[in-house]
């Protein structure tokens, strides 16, 4: 059986679809709350309620489990001193506990440019986080992703509603030239799904992404287009853009934007093209032929609604 964390998120509900697609037995661990889970429908899955910081709770989690599946990450979070000590704390209690436990395998999602000395907290804490899974003794496999997107996602969708609400002008970080690598949530869960089977993959910190470099401004127009909401790109400074989504958090319940976003665009984040078909047998998708759900409703009127519902997006 495999223990998903996360599988609420963004990533996490692509991932279960895909395995149990597949056949797999999943299992998935749950933060105690009020509210019902966003678990993808019609997914057969086993629950636990724990948190992943609370060391007993992970351990009765792991009952009967072979396999971790760690997703769970401030991805969606404002970036805050705390979220980023659950980051780490979390990642450290899964993977001794996998120790303790006898997991076979243990699996973390991680960022293309992670690094224990970046400038940028939120990459020292998944660099961390790596280092927890290497050491642990539990045979690992790290994944480093390129910029993610779909459906529900906290990049495309965000950035789908900045445009929205913008009168005329977008502004964007610098001249926008940062180069991504956009890799379809789809494609990634067939990658961890595939790399179950696949014994090269053990022990390996592999940097995937999609099937092209792609700059910040191209991704824009892209957004642009296929939310049919033209705009005139603003070049801006970082610092401004900083304080400008410091004070959206402040402002807003459910802020589209949060500091972690241009920590991630402050240097290029790509990898070798070939890695998923070479490696996995995988050819990825092109992100202009995967975001037209993005033409599927008005993205400034849906942030205004966000702002007094806590029902998530369909």
């Amino acid at each position: 059986m495999i223990l998903v964390t996360g599988a609420t998120g963004f990533v996490g509900r692509a991932v279960l679809r895909r395995l149990t697609e597949f056949g797999f037995v999943v299992r998935t661990m749950l933060q105690p709350s009020s509210r019902s889970p966003a678990l993808p429908s019609g997914v057969p899955v086993d629950i636990t309620l724990a948190s992943v910081t609370d060391r007993r709770g992970v351990r009765a989690s792991l009952v009967g489990i072979d396999t971790v599946i760690h997703l769970a990450g401030i991805e969606g979070q404002g970036g805050s001193d705390h979220s980023l000590e659950l980051e780490e704390a979390g990642t450290q209690n899964i993977a001794e506990a996998a120790a303790e436990a006898g997991i076979q395998r243990i699996f973390f999602l991680s960022h293309i440019g992670v690094d224990r000395g970046s400038a940028y907290p939120s990459m020292q804490v998944k660099a961390i986080a790596e280092e927890y899974n290497r050491h642990s003794g539990v045979p690992y496999t790290i994944l480093r992703t390129g910029l993610l997107f779909g459906r529900q996602d906290n990049f495309t969708t965000s950035l789908a509603m900045l445009v929205g609400i913008s009168p005329l002008f977008f502004p964007m970080p610098g001249d926008g030239s940062t180069l991504l690598q956009p890799l379809w949530v789809d494609d990634l869960a067939t990658a961890i799904t595939w790399a179950l089977d696949e014994p090269s993959t053990v022990n390996k910190t592999i940097e995937i992404g999609g099937p092209e470099y792609i700059s910040f401004k191209q991704i824009l127009r892209m957004i642009m287009t296929a939310s049919s909401a033209p705009r005139i790109l603003l070049p801006a400074r970082p610092p401004y853009l900083r304080a400008g989504a410091w004070l959206m958090e402040k402002l807003l319940p459910h802020s589209p934007i949060n500091p972690l976003w241009l920590d991630y665009l402050a240097v290029d984040r790509t990898t070798d093209l070939n890695t998923l078909p070479h490696m996995f047998g995988l050819q990825p998708s092109r992100m202009e032929d995967k975001i037209d759900y993005l033409g599927e409703r008005n993205w400034g009127w849906d942030l205004l609604i966000r702002q007094f519902t806590d029902r998530r997006r369909d």
